[in-house]
Order: C-alpha cells, then structure tokens, then sequence
C-alpha cells in the first residue's frame, strides 16, 4: 500500500505539473510593430524555444527566445509565459528610421517576453498577445520598449 501511494503521489505532481502544454510546435504569423513569422516548439511541458523572423525600416531581425509557460486564471488552454533570449537584425541605407537616420548598421541585443496564449479547441489554432522590449548591444545601444505583438499559430 505505501509504494502505491507513492507512486501515486509522484503521478500526481507529474499530471499537475504538466498542464502548460496544450501543444509540441506552433507556427504562424506575427503582427505588431515588427511584422513577421513565428515558430514555437515546447521543449517540455513547460518550457519553449520560440523563433521570430521579422521585418521593420525595410530591414531583417532575427531572434530566439527560452520561455516558460504556465496555466492563467485557472482556465484550461489559456496560457501566460514569459522568458529571454537574443536578437541579430540587419538594415541598409535605403530605409528611414527616425532614430538612426539613413544608414546602414547591423544589431546584437538581448530581449525580454511577457504574453499570455489561448489555444482554440475546435480547430488547430492559437492566438497569443506578447510584449518583447529588447536592449541593443552591438551596432546602436539603446532600449527599446515598443515590441508588442499578436500572434497567430497554427498548432500541431
């Protein structure tokens, strides 16, 4: 009886534990002040690799994200997460950016993500909301807070 009830027990926490993940990969479209494509894979129940491959000032940003997931509001399928990661961009001189002006330059940073995620039972879709403020390192320092998007995935 008490190696069943510790077995029973560890079930328990792993069923608990695993509730975050409603999917293993998503893959969609990124809309916000950076428009582009994005790929999410969950490396664990809890835990993603999500991959952004975006457009703005007719240049190209490339960044990868770590996130940890977990249930919000005690609602099945709604998600918040929030995790780091790093971005490279590249832009030429044919662009107008307020900030920088017409030049060409290429940027290292690291960024930061906070959103909340609702996967769509009768279909294979799921929408998120995310907030991604990053802090160039390399090409122009600076911090910049207007990363916001919505997400849209397909989910397999």
């Amino acid at each position: 009886m008490r190696k069943f009830a510790i077995v029973f027990i560890g079930l328990f926490f792993v069923v608990a534990m695993a509730g975050a993940q409603d999917y293993n990969t998503g893959i969609g479209f990124r809309g916000g002040t950076f428009n582009g494509i994005t790929l999410k894979h969950f490396i664990s129940s809890d835990k993603a690799l999500e991959g952004i491959l975006s457009t703005r000032w007719q240049g190209l940003k490339i960044t990868g994200l770590y996130e940890i997931h977990d249930q919000a509001f005690d609602t099945p399928r709604l998600n918040w997460y929030y995790g780091v990661g790093g971005h490279i961009g590249f832009w030429n001189d044919d662009h107008f950016n307020p900030r920088f002006g017409n030049s060409a330059y290429t940027v290292i940073g690291v960024d930061g993500i906070i959103g909340i995620e609702y996967n769509i039972e009768p279909i294979p879709f799921n929408i998120s909301l995310d907030w991604k403020p990053y802090f160039d390192i390399v090409g122009y320092t600076g911090f910049w807070f207007d990363s916001g998007a919505l997400s849209i995935r397909y989910i397999f």
